[in-house]
């Protein structure tokens, strides 16, 4: 019986072990994908390198090399990373659907396109169409986003996208939220955002019922 019990004790010390330090890790890695997409927010991508991410994560550069080996790595899994975020965001706003406030639903969608991961995400895409070794991984992972977005969105606005020209309607909606996004880039665009939102809820009534 004794053995026994010395052998389940070190297992669960072993557990005991292993478990903080994995808490650590995923801590560390979380830590460099928000440092990535605020270093791509503010200093696009030439002043965004490993090290001034890992700096201002607190983190040496080789724990961040550890954790994403590439430059590129890095940036699309921050971007990815903070998009999935925002995503769960943007659903737990509606947690039981949005009940026909479709004007809540557009300006929550708008928001998506106005705020930090909006303007990483735009670095990123500038850095793309020169870097060839970049330009696949930007690709994919922005149809993967946009996908996600324009599902999230036609659940949202109760859309019935087997009707004609439903799917157009509710991609020409994101397609203006990130029009908006780029208007906000320079001045802050919220006066004109109101009035053009409000408008794009009537809009959306009268196509979706």
């Amino acid at each position: 019986m004794g053995g026994v019990s010395t052998v389940v004790d070190a297992g669960a010390g072993e557990r005991a072990v292993k478990e903080p330090k994995q808490d650590r890790s995923r801590a560390t890695r979380q830590r460099l994908l928000a440092a990535a997409v605020a270093c791509l927010a503010e200093h696009g991508w030439a002043g965004s390198t490993v090290s001034v991410v890992a700096e201002r994560a607190g983190v040496s550069r080789g724990a961040a090399q550890h954790h994403f080996p590439t430059r590129e790595d890095l940036f699309t899994a921050a971007v990815e990373y903070v998009a999935e975020e925002r995503s769960v965001a943007l659903r737990a706003l509606f947690p039981e659907g949005a009940a026909g406030d479709r004007r809540t639903v557009v300006a929550a969608l708008v928001d998506l396109y106005t705020g930090p991961l909006f303007r990483a995400a735009l670095h990123l895409w500038v850095a793309a169409s020169d870097e060839e070794q970049l330009r696949s991984r930007v690709t994919e992972l922005e149809a993967r986003v946009g996908r996600e977005t324009h599902r999230i969105a036609v659940d949202l606005l109760g859309a019935d996208e087997s009707r004609p020209g439903v799917r157009e309607t509710v991609q020409g909606l994101l397609d203006m939220a990130r029009g908006l996004g780029l208007a906000n880039l320079l001045t802050d665009d919220r006066a004109r955002r109101e009035r053009v939102v409000a408008q794009w809820a009537e809009l959306l009534d009268g196509v979706l019922g």
